[in-house]
């Protein structure tokens, strides 16, 4: 062999020339007896690890008894839960990142963070826990008896500082929405007359959140309803009545109007397509309006025995009874189908889901517009004449324009020419008719006293056509004819009929 290790006849590593090898123990030295008590005295410098004792005392740096097999198996299943927990938390960190929304493992961790010594404190939830070491102890009372102590030292409930805090610790009895602070966990004293007027105050907001919560509950909004208007469409749909509600199309001061597919009834059939006029119950909307039906004959006996509430049903039912008069006179009008409580069903004025549009929205040649005037002029002397009614807020809002006709809506506050204030609503519908068309450009448009005498048939002399003249001719007009009924006790008569006289008639010397 060659003693440099490499044969001739090898090829030289490309790698250069290796390490040198290690020299070769020979079998004596293996045997040698030096070398076993060398090995023998570096094995001492090592605990025996033959004791499973002294393995766990490797693994735990706790100080426990370890001569029960229980023992061993629990802290050995510590040791491992330990482990399990810190991988857990290695995970969380990694799934979790830089994210700003992080997902918790805690559920999942085997060790409770109070058994865990090594957990930190700020990992520790202390909603988790029973008893809270943060909550405040409640200041310390008399007795149930009134009085501790004895003799001179005696002191009753009717101490000053006994009472203090006993109206401290009686703070937390408060209502969960009235924050009392941290006052219980200190040595506070309320007097009698603080407490008392705390526990006014708390009861005066409970009462106060009560009245606006069920204000919400029993009031409609802007293209909203409460829960028992809710109830009352969702039964109209579970009867057959309506097949969908599809969405409000319209919202105005006194009610929400909606558009549904019409069902069917054993009465009648239900258009395919209908409204539903939901009237507000927001009794605010209504403080104004209660001339149109406080003095109106028809309901004047229902409306004082029925509470404020209950008057908005008043104004739906109201709405009806007109629509049906209009509708035997052959008023274009809606057709009531059904009314329930304050929700009135009507027939749709349009078609395929869009309404027709109001008279003042509609662009009308002057042919057109012309042929509008005559036909409102028209329906007014027949809801006058015919229907012995008076619009009282008719104006080109209220007027719809489809099929080429004139169709009247929102007769709700509808009255009858015996009205103590009949006549000036029927004025001033005229007034609002007239200047309208005039804005129009229509020339045969009536001048508004013109229009009055045509519809009410009265004939009251213009004159200069001064309206304070006028009008003082309508009040006269309605004095005498409010002193005729009370005086005949009739609570409606038609218009120019033989047995009621001649009430809505000038006087014959003018």
């Amino acid at each position: 062999m060659d003693p440099t290790g490499v044969t001739a006849g090898a090829p030289k590593s490309p790698w250069g020339s290796g390490a040198p090898a290690a020299p070769a123990c020979s079998l004596t030295d293996v045997m040698s007896e030096q070398l076993a008590r060398q090995m023998e005295e570096e094995s001492d410098a090592f605990p025996a690890l033959t004791d499973p004792a002294a393995d766990l005392l490797l693994l735990s740096d706790e100080v426990s008894d370890t001569t029960s097999d229980l023992m061993l198996a629990k802290m050995l299943q510590m040791q491992f839960d330990r482990e399990f927990d810190d991988q857990l938390r290695r995970e969380e960190k990694k799934f979790n990142g830089d994210s700003k929304v992080s997902i918790s493992f805690e559920n999942y961790r085997m060790v409770h963070p109070y058994e865990d010594s090594d957990s930190s404190e700020d990992e520790v939830d202390w909603q988790d826990t029973r008893h809270d070491p943060y909550r405040a102890e409640k200041p310390q009372t008399t007795p149930r008896r009134g009085f501790t102590g004895k003799g001179k030292n005696i002191t009753t409930k009717h101490d000053e500082v006994t009472c203090g805090r006993k109206n401290t610790a009686r703070m937390d009895n408060f209502a969960p929405e009235v924050h009392v602070g941290d006052g219980l966990g200190m040595d506070l004293k309320l007097s009698n007359q603080v407490f008392n007027s705390l526990k006014q105050h708390c009861y005066s907001e409970q009462r106060r959140s009560a009245r606006l919560h069920e204000k919400k509950e029993h009031s409609t909004a802007e293209q909203a309803v409460d829960p028992r208007t809710r109830l009352l469409m969702y039964k109209m749909v579970n009867a057959g009545v309506l097949e969908n509600i599809n969405g409000c199309i319209s919202t105005g001061k006194e009610s929400v109007v909606f558009h549904a597919n019409g069902g069917s009834l054993e009465e009648q059939p239900v258009p395919d397509e209908v409204v539903l006029k939901v009237f507000k119950t927001t009794l605010n909307e209504f403080k104004n309006r209660d001339r149109y039906i406080k003095d109106d004959y028809r309901f004047k006996d229902r409306f004082s025995k029925l509470n404020p509430r209950k008057v908005i049903r008043l104004w739906a039912e109201k709405e009806m009874h007109n629509l049906t008069r209009m509708k035997k006179a052959e008023i274009p009008c809606p057709e009531v189908v059904l009314l329930k409580k304050h929700i009135l069903v009507m027939s749709f004025i349009g078609k395929d889901h869009v309404p027709a549009p109001k008279l003042k929205d509609v662009t009308l040649g002057s042919e057109d517009m012309k042929n509008a005037f005559y036909q409102v002029l028209h329906l007014m002397q027949l809801m006058y004449q015919e229907c012995n009614l008076v619009h009282a807020d008719l104006s080109e809002y209220n007027m719809l324009w489809h099929d080429g006709k004139v169709w009247l809506i929102d007769v709700s506050q509808s009255i009858e020419p015996t009205h103590p204030h009949g006549l000036e609503f029927l004025f001033r519908d005229c007034r609002n008719v007239s200047t309208f068309f005039q804005k129009r450009g229509v020339s045969e448009a009536m001048s508004v006293y013109e229009l009055f005498n045509a519809v009410s048939g009265l004939n009251i002399p213009v004159g200069a056509e001064d309206e304070a003249e006028f009008m003082s001719e309508i009040v006269a007009l309605e004095k005498r004819n409010e002193d005729h009924v009370q005086k005949r006790g009739k609570k409606t008569f038609p218009v120019g009929c033989e047995d009621a006289g001649p009430p809505l008639k000038p006087d014959a010397d003018d």
